[in-house]
Parts: C-alpha cells; sequence; structure tokens
C-alpha cells in the first residue's frame, strides 16, 4: 500500500508538473516575440533563447520550478549592439556573457543576493509588477490602413477587453471548482475555443509574427576573433551578464518565499552561464529567469524540474510541428493570463504598512519601483542597495556612545559604545576633552569595535591630540579583529594598549 501511494502521489506531481508546463510554453512564445522585437533579431532568435534557455537551467539549475528565457531586461540592452554591428555580435556577446556568469558562479558571488536588503526585493517585485503590466499593453495597438500604429478602438476593442476579462475570470474562479487542471491552462484553451469555434474576429499569436521554424542549428558567430571584436562586445557581456543574474537570483529569491524552500545561488549562476554559452552558438539572443512565468508555473502547482524541462519540449514542438495551433490563440487569453500574474506579483501589503515601517525603507521601496519602471532592473537594484547601506550607515553611526568616569588611580576612563567606522568617526572625536583631562586617558572597546581603516585613523587622530599637549592615551580591551587591525596598520598608528589577561572576547562564528 505504502508503494501504491507513492505511485499515485508520483503520477499526481507528473500530471501537474505536465501542464504547468504547457501553460507556460503558451506563455512563453508572445514574450519571446516581443522582447525579440524589442532586441532587433528576428522571433525566432527570442524562441530559440526561450527553448534552450528554460531546457538548460530546468535540468542543471539551482531552483527547480524557476523558468529561464529571452527576457525584456536584456533585451533593452541588446538592441543598441545589434543595431550597431548586426545579430552576429549578439550572439558572440551572449557566449561572452555565459562565460562570465559561470566565472562569477564559480567564485560563489551568488551568495552576495544575500546582501539585498527586503525594501529592495518589495520595490523591485512591484516594480516589476508593473513593468509586466505595461508591456502587455502594447498588445492593445494595431495597424491602420496606412500602416501606422494606432491604438484599438470601437468593437475591437471591447472584444480584446472582454477576452481578457473572460480569462482572469475564469483563472481567479477555476481553482473554487476544480484544482485537476491549471486555471491558465484552461483559461487559454477556452477563450481560444470561444474565438475560433465561433470564428471570432479578434488579434492572434499569428498577427504578432509566424513562430514556424526548423531545429536550432550550431554555429560560430560569424565575427572577427581580434582584439577590436572583444572591445565591442565586452562592455554588453558584462551588463548582460550582471542584469542576467540580478534579475535571476532575485526571482530565485522570490520562488524561495513562495515555495518555502531554498534554492542554490551559485549554482543557478553556472547554470545560467551554461545555458547562455550554448544559446549564444545556436543563434538565440540569450536570457535570465523570468518572473511573470515562474509565478505561473509555480502558482500552477509545479514544484520540480519537470515542468520548466516539459516547458522547453512544448516550446519547441510549437516551433516544429504546431505553429499554425499556436498562431491561432487570441493575445487577449494570454494578456489575461499576464494581468493575472501582474496581480499576483505586486507586493499589495506593502502598501498597507508602508505608513508603518522606517521612513528610509518606505523611501527605498518606492526608489527602486519607480527604477525598475523608468530605467531597468540593474539600476534600481544597484541605487535601492547603495541607498540602504547610506541608511545603514546613518543610523550605525548615531550609536557611537561614551561613557565618561575617574579610576581609581586618577586616570580618566572613555568607555565606547558602537561600530567605530567611517560614519561615526567624527561623532566619536567630539567625545573627547583632551585640554580637559588628566594626564593619562583610558579609552575602553569593551563594547564597541574599530571596523575599518577609517577607525584607525580617528584612533591616530585622537592620540595625536594628546600627545601634543603632553598626554598619553592607553586602549583596553581591544577584540581579536581590533588588534588585527592595528598589526596590519604598523607604524601607521601609534597607541598603548594595556594587555588584560583576565579578559575574553566572545567571535563570531560563521555558520
Amino acid at each position: 500500500m505504502p508503494i501504491l501511494n507513492y505511485l499515485r502521489t508520483n503520477k499526481a506531481e507528473f500530471k501537474i508538473e505536465i501542464l504547468a508546463g504547457l501553460t507556460v510554453a503558451l506563455a512563453l512564445v508572445p514574450e519571446a516575440v516581443a522582447f525579440a522585437f524589442v532586441a532587433g533579431v528576428q522571433p525566432l532568435v527570442g524562441l530559440y533563447a526561450a527553448f534552450l534557455i528554460c531546457l538548460i537551467t530546468s535540468i542543471f539549475g539551482g531552483r527547480p520550478g524557476m523558468i529561464s528565457g529571452a527576457t525584456g531586461a536584456l533585451a533593452v540592452v541588446m538592441v543598441s549592439l545589434v543595431s550597431a554591428h548586426g545579430v552576429e555580435y549578439l550572439f558572440s556577446a551572449v557566449v561572452l556573457m555565459g562565460l562570465l556568469q559561470v566565472l562569477m558562479g564559480l567564485l560563489k558571488l551568488g551568495k552576495f543576493i544575500r546582501l539585498v536588503p527586503e525594501p529592495v526585493i518589495l520595490g523591485f517585485v512591484n516594480g516589476l509588477a508593473i513593468v509586466i503590466f505595461l508591456a502587455q499593453l502594447t498588445q492593445f495597438k494595431t495597424l491602420d490602413t496606412n500602416g501606422v500604429v494606432v491604438w484599438l478602438s470601437g468593437i475591437p476593442l471591447l472584444m480584446m477587453a472582454g477576452f481578457i476579462a473572460l480569462t482572469m475570470i475564469i483563472i481567479f474562479g477555476l481553482p473554487k471548482l476544480t484544482k485537476a487542471i491549471p486555471s491558465s491552462l484552461a483559461a487559454i484553451l477556452i477563450v481560444s475555443g470561444i474565438v475560433i469555434g465561433f470564428n471570432i474576429d479578434t488579434k492572434t499569436v499569428g498577427d504578432l509574427a509566424s513562430i514556424k521554424g526548423g531545429f536550432p542549428i550550431f554555429s560560430i558567430p560569424n565575427v572577427p576573433f581580434n582584439f577590436e571584436t572583444l572591445k565591442i562586445i565586452f562592455p554588453y557581456s558584462l551588463i548582460l551578464a550582471c542584469v542576467g543574474l540580478i534579475e535571476s537570483l532575485l526571482t530565485l529569491t522570490l520562488v524561495d518565499e513562495l515555495t518555502e524552500t531554498r534554492g542554490q545561488s551559485n549554482r543557478e549562476c553556472i547554470a545560467q552561464g551554461a545555458a547562455n554559452i550554448v544559446t549564444g552558438f545556436f543563434g538565440g539572443m540569450g536570457g535570465c529567469a523570468m518572473i511573470g512565468q515562474s509565478i505561473i508555473n509555480v502558482t500552477s502547482g509545479a514544484r520540480g524540474r519537470l515542468s520548466g524541462l516539459s516547458a522547453s519540449i512544448f516550446l519547441l514542438v510549437f516551433i516544429l510541428f504546431a505553429s499554425n495551433l499556436i498562431e491561432m490563440i487570441p493575445v487577449a487569453a494570454l494578456v489575461g493570463v499576464m494581468f493575472v500574474v501582474c496581480i499576483g506579483t505586486f507586493e499589495w501589503t506593502s502598501i498597507q504598512f508602508i505608513q508603518h515601517i522606517p521612513k528610509s525603507d518606505a523611501f527605498v521601496i518606492v526608489l527602486v519601483t519607480g527604477m525598475t519602471v523608468a530605467f531597468d532592473l540593474a539600476v534600481a537594484v544597484i541605487a535601492g542597495v547603495i541607498a540602504s547601506s547610506l541608511v545603514f550607515s546613518w543610523e550605525s553611526a548615531k550609536r557611537i556612545r561614551v561613557r565618561k568616569s575617574t579610576t581609581d588611580e586618577g586616570h580618566k576612563l572613555y568607555e565606547v559604545w558602537g561600530p567605530l567606522f567611517f560614519a561615526s568617526t567624527t561623532a566619536f572625536q567630539e567625545k573627547f576633552t583632551p585640554h580637559e583631562d588628566p594626564r593619562e586617558i583610558i579609552v575602553d572597546f569593551l563594547d564597541s569595535r574599530i571596523a575599518d581603516h577609517s577607525g584607525l585613523e580617528a584612533v591616530q587622530k585622537l592620540t595625536d591630540r594628546y600627545l601634543k599637549i603632553g598626554k598619553t592615551v592607553r586602549l583596553r580591551h581591544l577584540s581579536p579583529d581590533c588588534r588585527r587591525l592595528l598589526k596590519n596598520a604598523g607604524s601607521m598608528v601609534e597607541v598603548n594598549i594595556i594587555e588584560d589577561p583576565h579578559y575574553s572576547v566572545a567571535v563570531e562564528v560563521n555558520p
């Protein structure tokens, strides 16, 4: 019986993973085509990237359930390279991008994603939800009889809006009746059936571009292999590598929270890099993790690697054999799915608690959200981390405290609390009164720590102030790392350290 139950469970999970993969594959098609247009390349270049990157990262990546493919964050960086030098230079840049990402993974730089504060992640999630929403608005445009792009109006607009609304109603309502099939997939199939069955004239995937093609073919990028080519592609590759990993690792963090599991960031870096190397040699535009499709996958119940693997295989099948059927799917159904993704992605609770959190955190959330929409993800995250770091430094600097007293020997005792680093040195200096103190003072660092070279300089300047008027400064209760800093500084810092054999320091051990 336990074996039979295990098999039934696996069969149920298998069904969920396969259907989730099909849903993701359907959602990948218009996104890949749209991002290919943004980058200035042919639709198949985006579709091949979606297939290969999704396939490789699903098998070897560090976050089961996460979906990767061609993305808008990378497409906006690629367009200038393509317009200036052509698509072959893009392929070579994607290969170099992958090599850089593999190197970052081997150097274990993925762990630094832990340094991204929660307000930055909230801002990133909210900003990306808005970006996904705004990207869907392009589907409300069409060409008039003169070939000019105009907004839909009249009956076509009502039809589009109506089918989007129907799609969203099905997605929200179906789970209350049954969970046998992912509601997103059911919505796409139902709306497509209505449009095709009643021969309703509305915008379809085929109106965007033809997705018919063959199997991707291996090809070495047709560029000169010299230093001039490297000078051209390296800046783009470096930016693409950083943007791709930032988006991938932040998406990994989000999927971790949704599934209450933990992915492997460094392994994901290596897998993303390997996927981009392969993609560059097979005519793809490169890519990274996709938050929208990842959320569709996870909310459909998928938790393993099979969903991503099946999504990539379904996408290849669409390209090779089923392009005519896929091109009949109404765009409104896919837009409706992405609108639901936007609603699920946006952290609505952040609006409620933004009044109850520190103003600095609220500012960072709004800053990152706005910059994600106005610029791009990498700029927004970097700006958010810098802003959070500055706020933390300022708040930490205000924690420096000094208590003054006199010892039995008549020495002046200064007991210091709080970290002594670049932001707190001014406040530290202001606590001392050399002209009012006796000939010898003791500075006790039992509850403090010299954190950087600025802290050492502050100690040096303090001793200089006392030496100039013939007085002596002695340091007591320095932690081992502070002593190492002083030892490394050598003759740069001249202080007297009071040895205390009865004093021991608790050293923090990294897990």
